[in-house]
């Protein structure tokens, strides 16, 4: 399920309507008029059958609804608040609280908004199961009166919709996914001729109805057949055959189409572009790729791939193409997909006034990715405008834990870890020196370990500005190995630099262990990880011939016939996912290579899991450019991360990059010199035990800071941080600063891993009910 949220105080007064211009497009809604001061507030999701509920409020303003570009489509529009008018054509219709609007996807109809409002719009596509067969799409406007029976009831599922918008998760909402088409149809069909009912008292099309919804949960099953289904509904194979005759399609017809269907949304989502072909296709219930193919181009023109790689799809896709490398590992050789993905631009999206908006894909790849260190001087791989998105794909450095489950068949993990006895891809892998002269461990001796997307360059940062990062989606990348298609693993190390490494009561000590999970994300329950199994670490020789006692050096291959795999281990446990990136940084401005380990002001290895979907992170600029870089993508991790790794597993995000300059409205943004997260609900303020420690500990920082951390050092700095954030943001005298922090925030450990530890407090937006 993806997602938006906006709102128009986040910009400046003279910015105002241009950027709710934009964030309504983004939802297929123009803003027709408004005052320049405009106030807009937007919340949407699109559900995993592309229904779209997009909540809006604001002051008095002039839109308009139009899909017809979306193809064939249903709309309705809830007025929850306010007072509102639809005019289409000649009609104009006076829409009471509660009343609720419909229409066409091709009736463009303006909504005049005079006074405060909130409604609640929703796009469902004509496709779906319960409405494909129904009466045509209305071409008029018409208004479902509260007064109503049926209308009090869908008034009543799309109010509790609205009223539970920002906190529904994807499971919560697959039962109004099933139940709100079904509200639709029985509304169109209360009013439909008795032909269009598909018998007497709709009694064929209720049966349909049922049978729809029992292909479309069962999509995936290759032995699927009608005679399942008609045994599940209590009716013979040969009467549900021609139930489906008596709308001019066979069962078996129905099924492919669904099947392609969903596949094509698939292929056309960026965020399954690290997917091969063959993967969604065996999702989706087809057993062979060449008769998939055949039905592929059969049904939209072209092929699949040609599908994938095609630079205007236009209405087809019904959303703005995603290009970048070919997904398909056994399809194009690597050598093909990296030229590809180099040679590729990105598509451009509408713009907000005069600065052109556009969405980016970042892969990862030898010449997109750093290991192990920032620095001001690195070159950026793409530069990007304030508002501007990216898709950015990540990798772990824990990957080679278990390379046959998170390396081999995928070409991006695979051209970043290359390593033979020849040499590497990528060589230096730290901040370290490159002649392994410290400790003989290899270039970049691992002093930082993460392998980091970027750097990203923001147009017109300079220091004293703040970056945001919006953190809009994050999924586990999965498999590419055949035999684990579509699954998703990561690794968690119990490892030397841990807390808990010279605390242990059993033997061998001391010792080092890996764990390695599965990431789940099953439809109907919640995303959870299971470990798959663990083993203790043993000297691995990496394929320079230098043998590593300890887990000392990032990207070793684990040798499997090295190791004892114990797989009864964390048995009927389940972790729940928390996916976040444990890394987002912009360049340091102190040194020029810094280890990616420690944190700081600049942010860095901040390992907090709140640093998921839905939340922001504002960053102090220290160099032009910003230069801003991602990694050590986590599944789940909790506060510590005590043994010194969460589950380590690659992702892929969406975020959304803002430039908040020096003199930005915002207060607890202005003057921000240390980094800060925002989720819906709180303000996560995080402290260090040396927040500056570049410049704090001077010439030997980098090892110095890893002598020197306490929580104690931690929890003064976030101590400070948050007084100053308090007495900022709601005007507060250090007395009722300091009461508030005792009584009604919460502080925790962020880690104890990093070599500068990490404390943060947790500020809930709800004591501030004013």
């Amino acid at each position: 399920m993806s997602g938006l949220r906006f709102t128009t105080n986040a910009y400046p007064r003279e910015q105002r309507r241009d950027a709710w211009r934009f964030a309504l497009q983004r939802v297929s809604i123009d803003l027709v008029d408004a005052n320049p001061d405009v106030y807009g507030e937007l919340v949407s999701f699109t559900s995993g059958q592309k229904i779209q509920f997009a909540r809006i409020s604001g002051t008095p303003q002039s839109i308009a609804i139009d899909f017809s570009q979306e193809g064939p489509c249903l709309w309705l529009a809830l007025l929850l608040e306010g007072r509102m008018a639809a005019i289409n054509g000649a009609t104009r219709l006076e829409i009471s609280e509660g009343d609720i609007l419909y229409g066409g996807g091709g009736a463009r109809t303006t909504l005049e908004l005079s006074s405060d409002h909130r409604l609640l719009a929703v796009k469902v596509p004509h496709g779906l199961p319960a409405l494909k067969s129904r009466t045509p799409l209305p071409t008029e406007i018409s208004n479902l009166l509260n007064d109503t029976a049926m209308g009090r009831m869908l008034s009543g599922l799309l109010r509790s919709v609205a009223d539970t918008i920002v906190d529904v998760s994807e499971d919560q909402m697959r039962p109004v996914e099933l139940a709100l088409p079904e509200f639709i149809s029985a509304t169109l069909l209360g009013s439909a001729p008795s032909k269009a009912l598909g018998g007497a008292a709709g009694g064929r099309a209720a049966i349909l109805e049922r049978v729809f919804q029992s292909i479309e949960m069962r999509l995936s099953d290759p032995d699927l057949n009608i005679h399942q289904i008609a045994s599940e509904h209590g009716i013979s194979a040969r009467y549900l055959q021609k139930l489906f005759e008596t709308y001019g399609e066979s069962f078996g017809q129905f099924l492919k189409l669904r099947r392609l269907e969903r596949c094509r949304l698939d292929l056309g989502s960026p965020l399954h572009t690290q997917r091969s072909i063959s993967e969604i296709l065996f999702q989706w219930g087809f057993n062979d790729s060449a008769s998939f193919s055949r039905a592929f181009r059969e049904r939209y023109g072209m092929s699949p791939r040609e599908y994938r790689k095609s630079p205007d799809l236009g209405d087809m896709r019904g959303e703005a193409p995603q290009r970048g490398r070919p997904a398909n590992a056994r399809d194009v050789k690597l050598e093909e997909q990296l030229e590809a993905a180099r040679s590729t631009e990105a598509p451009v999206e509408p713009q907000p006034g005069s600065a052109e908006v556009r969405h980016h894909h970042l892969p990862v790849r030898p010449d997109t990715v750093h290991w192990g260190y920032f620095s001001r001087s690195l070159k950026p791989v793409i530069e990007v405008r304030s508002g501007d998105y990216v898709t950015v794909e990540t990798l772990t450095h824990h990957a080679n834990d278990d390379a046959e489950r998170m390396i081999e068949g995928d070409p991006g993990a695979e051209s970043v870890y290359r390593w033979t006895a020849e040499g590497k891809t990528i060589e230096r892998r730290g901040a370290g020196p490159l002649d392994a002269s410290a400790l003989g461990r290899g270039p970049g001796e691992g002093f930082g370990v993460h392998i980091c997307t970027g750097p990203i360059a923001i147009e017109g940062a300079k220091p004293g500005d703040v970056v945001e990062v919006r953190i809009l989606d994050l999924h586990a990348r999965p498999s590419r190995n055949p035999r684990f298609a579509g699954r998703a693993f990561g690794s968690n190390a119990a490892a030397y630099w841990g807390f808990h490494y010279n605390d242990l009561l059993t033997e061998p000590k001391p010792r080092e262990v890996v764990t390695i999970f599965e990431v789940e994300s099953d439809p109907g329950r919640a995303p959870c990880a299971h470990a798959v199994y663990n083993y203790r670490w043993t000297p691995q020789t990496d394929p320079s011939g230098v043998v590593h006692e300890r887990i000392d050096y990032p990207g070793i291959p684990v040798d499997p016939e090295t190791i004892v795999k114990n797989f009864e281990v964390l048995r009927d446990i389940e972790i729940p996912v928390r996916p976040h990136f444990g890394v987002i940084a912009l360049a340091p401005a102190h040194a020029e290579l810094v280890d990616s380990v420690p944190p700081a002001n600049f942010g860095g290895n901040i390992d907090n899991w709140r640093l998921g979907a839905g939340a922001s992170v504002f960053l102090p600029v220290a160099v032009a450019g910003g230069l801003l870089s991602l990694g050590d993508p986590h599944a789940s991790q909790g506060d510590s991360e005590l043994c010194g790794t969460a589950i380590e597993c690659s992702m892929t995000a969406v975020i959304q990059v803002i430039l908040h300059p020096a003199k930005t409205s915002k207060p607890y943004i202005r003057d921000l010199d240390y980094p800060m997260i925002e989720t819906r609900d709180e303000w996560v303020i995080l402290g260090f035990s040396h927040p500056d420690y570049l410049k704090e500990l001077g010439s030997s920082a980098q090892t110095d800071v890893y002598k020197k951390s306490s929580i104690d050092l931690a929890m003064r700095d976030c101590f400070r941080k948050a007084r100053r954030f308090l007495m900022t943001i709601r005007n507060l005298s250090e007395d009722e600063a300091i009461s508030l922090l005792s009584v009604g925030v919460d502080f925790g450990i962020s880690q104890v891993a990093n070599g500068n530890w990490g404390v943060h407090a947790i500020i809930r937006k709800a004591l501030f009910a004013g």
